[in-house]
């Protein structure tokens, strides 16, 4: 059993997969810096000195900070935008599989599709 695991787990797909979450997490963290850091302070600016951090409302004795939810939703749609950019600029680089060659031709007298190794159309007995 557990050298089913150890081949289980040395798969190049469970690697993959492992490398990814922690280059995700990482990822993560520097485009959360990005929206807190950089990007909510220039939309405060620009939103007259508005810090979305601090932006809260008291629902009795209940405080729901808004503005975090408002950072982490940024946050969101800058990461959403980037992993389409980049499966997108994958999809591109992809080699196009070349086309199939042909498996049937069409008859030029009834335009019956036939086998491409016919000689004669089953459908007018024409010579092909």
């Amino acid at each position: 059993m557990l050298k089913e695991f150890r081949d289980f787990a040395m798969r190049g797909n469970v690697m993959d997969l492992a490398i990814a979450v922690i280059i995700g997490g990482a990822f993560g963290k520097i485009i959360s810096s990005l929206v807190n850091d950089v990007l909510m302070p220039l939309i405060g600016l620009l939103l007259g000195g508005i810090d979305f951090s601090e932006l809260s409302a008291q629902v009795g004795d209940v405080v729901i900070m808004y503005g975090l939810f408002i950072q982490a939703i940024v946050d969101f749609i800058i990461v959403a935008f980037v992993i389409f950019l980049l499966v997108r600029m994958m999809n591109s680089m992809k080699k196009q599989p070349a086309p199939a060659d042909p498996t049937t031709k069409e008859c030029q007298y009834c335009f019956t599709t036939v086998p491409i190794q016919a000689t004669r159309c089953p459908n007018c007995t024409s010579q092909l």
